[in-house]
């Protein structure tokens, strides 16, 4: 199946609450939360009070994306506030078996996030442990990026190892997806995809029902 995660960091922040219900009444299943620190990459997002007031307005599946250094020592916050599961960079983590297994242990979905440059076979160790992989198909740090087409071959990477081991594993890819070069992405065999500003800007509901349209064709 594939699935749409908004990622509210396109959000208008102003009128997010009411962005909220949009996203609410829809079919999607997913809301994104990129937490960015200003250590592992460039820019700060925001934390733990915006997670605990998104909770609060939705009921979907909160996926939080952890580009932070050292998650470890946010997981049983953000888990505490809301948060379904837990993203983090292979990149930024020395304890990732650890961290992965303590997202499970507090009933989270965990996933192991590679940036455009690192190897798809850094994932690898941890598909046995992960619910999903996420490939960034941007630089992570900053929204409205142009997508790297490179990283088509990462998708198809990691969709291959998964297959190959029998592995009930989703891969998600985040930046710079638009409706231009979403089928091509699905073909990779990414199957949920992140995108903000494509879904933020505008009608809301018309964007996601033009991504639908494109995500529920028949191969």
């Amino acid at each position: 199946m594939n699935y749409l995660a908004p990622s509210i960091l396109a959000a208008d922040f102003c009128e997010l609450g009411s962005q909220l219900d949009i996203i609410e009444q829809s079919e999607v299943p997913y809301i994104h939360v990129d937490v960015m620190d200003g250590m592992f990459v460039p820019s700060i997002s925001f934390g733990m009070p915006v997670l605990e007031c998104v909770r609060t307005r939705t009921k979907r599946f909160l996926d939080v994306h952890m580009m932070v250094q050292s998650p470890e020592r946010y997981v049983d916050e953000f888990m505490r506030l809301g948060a379904d599961g837990i993203t983090i960079h292979v990149e930024a983590c020395d304890c990732v078996h650890e961290t992965l297994a303590h997202i499970k242990s507090l009933g989270g979905k965990c996933g192991i996030a590679i940036n455009p440059e690192t190897p798809v076979e850094q994932a690898f160790p941890y598909l046995e442990e992960v619910d999903m992989v996420l490939v960034m198909t941007v630089r992570p740090g900053f929204g409205g990026q142009s997508y790297i087409r490179s990283c088509l071959d990462k998708i198809k990477g990691v969709r291959s190892e998964i297959s190959k081991r029998g592995l009930p594993v989703d891969v998600e890819i985040d930046g710079g997806v638009r409706l231009g070069n979403l089928k091509e992405n699905l073909d990779a065999g990414a199957n949920i995809i992140v995108t903000g500003s494509a879904i933020f800007k505008g009608d809301i509901q018309q964007n996601i029902d033009d991504f639908y349209n494109i995500m529920n064709e028949k191969k």
